[in-house]
């Protein structure tokens, strides 16, 4: 015997045949296929396993059928015959994402993150290692032209520059330069900033701030802290934490949807600022220093003293020359352990030193 069902009074299901926009109001017949009775000579027949759930508005359940023309709809507002051929239709809603479509999306969102953190970690150091070497001097010393400009904005662009002064930290800078190897295109200059920082642009300019000459008691510190500059410059760690910072950056922008540029360009100024470099770069330059100070005849642990002074007086740590490096205590104490007696003049006179302490004015 056939299971048949009419409409409810007033409700009637409606009906597009996906030929033309005409409404048709057809009664339905739950037989061995969904049955669309329009008259008894117009009828058309859906198997329930090619009937997908279509979206609609609230208090509608509005169908399609696989095997019907693309825009046919049948449209449900009687919510006992909605019921009828939900519980009919097994697959009704294969087309629609339910828990197991969510957990696939979930799934391949949650893969696709991993792997861009893996690349992050491992493989854009490894691309920037590569890349470094590879990029002309020329464009690099114009990267740090335009890092120098940018750097002089934020902090207000006044480089120190008293007479006395500029010849203490140009007879500093020769001694350290000298015997760190480097040649004379290597700018050294002091900015007005109560920031207790150093830090190396690509290309070969090295500012130290007003606030880290503050702090420092002798010649050797300031020595120390320039000679570890140079040792980024040497290795080429600015243009290196740039590559670096670009990539994580716009890889970044893939997870959360910023992939114009602006992402890297905030990452690679920040890098700038606070010479948040590797902790192996961080113990190279260390080396270099070290070698350096070895070569003049001075003392390594210098540098050291004065980033632990800078740790206990500076509160807010975010931008002195601690950021990202490794544990202050723990530079400190390796440098202490190459100590070597004196065997080098001092790299200024007290009146010289005086000078520079006073360049800012």
């Amino acid at each position: 015997m056939e299971n048949t069902s009419a409409p409810a009074a007033g409700g009637a299901a409606i009906y597009f045949d996906g030929k033309s926009s005409r409404r048709r109001l057809v009664s339905l017949a739950f037989n061995d296929r969904l049955e669309l009775r329009e008259s008894p000579a117009e009828v058309t027949a859906w198997n329930y396993a090619e009937i997908r759930r279509a979206d609609s508005p609230p208090g509608t359940l509005r169908v399609t059928c696989l095997t019907a023309p693309a825009l046919a709809r049948l449209e449900i507002r009687d919510a006992a015959m909605a019921a009828e051929l939900v519980a009919r239709c097994d697959r009704l809603d294969d087309n629609v994402p339910g828990r197991h479509g969510v957990a696939a999306i979930v799934g391949w969102s949650v893969a696709a993150a991993v792997s861009i953190v893996a690349v992050v970690l491992f493989g854009v150091p490894l691309v920037a290692d590569r890349l470094t070497p590879l990029v002309p001097q020329a464009f690099e010393q114009r990267l740090g032209e335009v890092a120098d400009r940018q750097i002089k904005a934020m902090f207000g662009g006044r480089v120190c520059s008293t007479a006395a002064g500029q010849a203490a930290l140009e007879k500093l800078v020769d001694r350290v330069r000298d015997e760190a190897g480097l040649d004379i295109s290597v700018r050294t200059a002091v900015l007005s900033t109560p920031v207790p920082n150093a830090f190396a642009l690509p290309g070969g300019t090295v500012y130290v701030f007003k606030g880290l000459l503050a702090r420092a008691e002798n010649p050797d510190e300031i020595a120390g802290v320039l000679a570890h500059e140079f040792g980024h410059l040497r290795h080429r760690d600015s243009t290196r934490n740039l590559i670096y910072n670009g990539g994580t950056s716009f890889l970044i922008g893939l997870l959360f949807g910023d992939i114009t540029g602006s992402g890297a360009l905030i990452f690679a100024s920040r890098s700038l600022v606070t010479s948040s470099y590797s902790r192996e770069a961080e113990q190279n330059a260390d080396s270099f220093s070290i070698d350096t100070m070895h070569r003049l005849g001075r003392s390594p642990k210098a540098m050291g003293e004065l980033m632990l002074r800078v740790t206990g007086k500076e509160e807010d740590k975010g931008l002195t020359i601690l950021s990202s490096h490794p544990l202050t205590e723990d530079r400190l104490a390796r440098m202490k352990s190459e100590e070597r007696p004196l065997t080098g003049p001092p790299l200024l006179t007290a009146d010289e030193w005086a000078s520079l302490k006073a360049i800012c004015g």
